[in-house]
């Protein structure tokens, strides 16, 4: 491999060496018949490492080739990895299956606290005619968690998304009832913005369409927003009631991953709004008499920025915000300022928008240093000393629960 320092290379693992190979061919590739060749190979692996014991070699793949700036090897990796783990073929019958494991987001913010999204049978049930009725195609089969769940209940690594994928495959087929196994968080998030994901599989015979509009044969984009518009009306009926004291906006039901993406972009600006307007309310600290200091943090490269807030007076923090990165090309926005959007100048513009004057960008690099008792996140101060943050004694720190 030309670009990837081959000592490097031969230092890692068979499989990591392979996946890397394959990936670097598919860079080199010029035709689709070639490209089809290649991702066969990956998609081979891929399965070999999905379906075997525990292990992250994808996930070490892709850091490897992010921590070299192979940004088009990584794209492609990163696509084949995630196509892999959330698209299945089964059959069934005698008829092959084209299985997709897919989410209907929510995103909330508010000044309290966030429930956790459990729902009636009633509502699950619901929610599955909601879908059948609206977005999904007619013909197709469906199996959906029992529950709305958060990022930290949801897949760690491909391979556990993959698990989620067959498992709700057999429970459309009929073939088991057997739950998707949940992560289980050692603490309740007491976040004040965050997504909530009704998750399920949709299949349909090879060839056939998953999802309402693609039956359309005249306006697709007007029939996609109708349709859509149609699910919202009655995912809104059903969970709001759950949101109490929330404000929720909803996404369009698409595949696992593309979605978890579109989820994170709309929380990150949500999460500022909530955290400032929680130090309004709950904390009686008007934006003007704030400060936020803005810092890039990872190892090697930039990982996500995070957002310091103390007062005016006090260099000591007591809020912090994490915006995190989505792609290599946002990871190296601030060494590209004119060929990417600039991310620390957009967050600066959205604080700016809620009301702060005193908003400071640091330069460097800094640690994701989290608090060894409590594995809280360490915010900067106006100095970049990395800091937790702390609340005078007398305030309360949680926010209020409401559910």
């Amino acid at each position: 491999m030309s670009q990837l320092n081959s000592k490097l290379l031969a230092q890692q693992p068979k499989e990591i060496q392979r996946l890397i190979n394959y990936t670097d061919a598919l860079v080199r590739s010029g035709s689709q018949i070639e490209d089809r060749y290649w991702q066969g190979l990956t998609a081979q692996l891929l399965d070999k490492l999905y379906s075997g014991r525990r292990n992250t070699a994808v996930e070490q793949t892709l850091e490897l080739l992010g921590s070299q700036q192979q940004n088009q090897h990584y794209e492609i990796l990163m696509e084949l990895a995630e196509s892999h783990a959330e698209c299945q073929q089964i059959e069934h019958d005698g008829v092959l299956y084209d299985a997709l494991l897919f989410s209907a987001p929510l995103t909330a913010w508010t000044r309290y606290q966030l429930p956790q999204g459990v729902l009636k049978p009633q509502q699950h049930k619901e929610l599955e005619e909601a879908l059948r009725a609206t977005v999904l195609a007619e013909g197709t089969m469906c199996a959906l968690l029992p529950n709305l769940v958060n990022y930290d209940e949801m897949p760690q690594t491909y391979q556990q998304a993959y698990a989620w994928t067959r498992c709700l495959t057999a429970q459309a087929l009929g073939r088991s009832q057997e739950p998707a196994p949940l992560n289980k968080p050692e603490e309740a998030s007491s976040l004040l913005a965050d997504a909530r994901f009704l998750i399920g599989v949709v299949m349909a015979p090879v060839g056939q369409p998953l999802f309402r509009w693609q039956q359309s044969s005249d306006n697709l984009q007007a029939d996609h927003l109708r349709w859509v518009e149609q699910w919202v009306e009655r995912y809104s009926a059903i969970v709001t009631p759950l949101f109490t004291g929330c404000q929720l906006q909803f996404l369009a039901p698409n595949a696992y991953y593309v979605n978890n993406r579109e989820s994170d972009r709309e929380i990150r600006p949500l999460a500022l709004k909530a955290g400032i307007t929680w130090l309004q309310t709950a904390v009686k600290l008007s934006p003007d008499h704030l400060r936020a200091v803005i810092v890039a943090c990872g190892e090697e490269q930039v990982e996500e920025y995070r957002v310091g807030f103390s007062t005016i007076s006090s260099p000591t923090v007591i809020y912090g915000c994490i915006w995190p990165v989505l792609s290599q090309e946002e990871a190296e926005s601030s060494f590209h300022s004119d060929d990417h959007i600039d991310i620390p100048d957009v967050i600066a513009a959205l604080l700016s928008t809620l009301g702060l004057v005193q908003i400071q960008r640091l330069p460097g690099l800094h640690s994701t240093e989290t608090c060894d008792d409590c594995n809280a996140p360490f915010f900067p101060d106006i100095n970049g000393e990395m800091q937790h943050p702390e609340l005078p004694d007398e305030i309360d720190l949680d926010p209020v629960q409401l559910h």
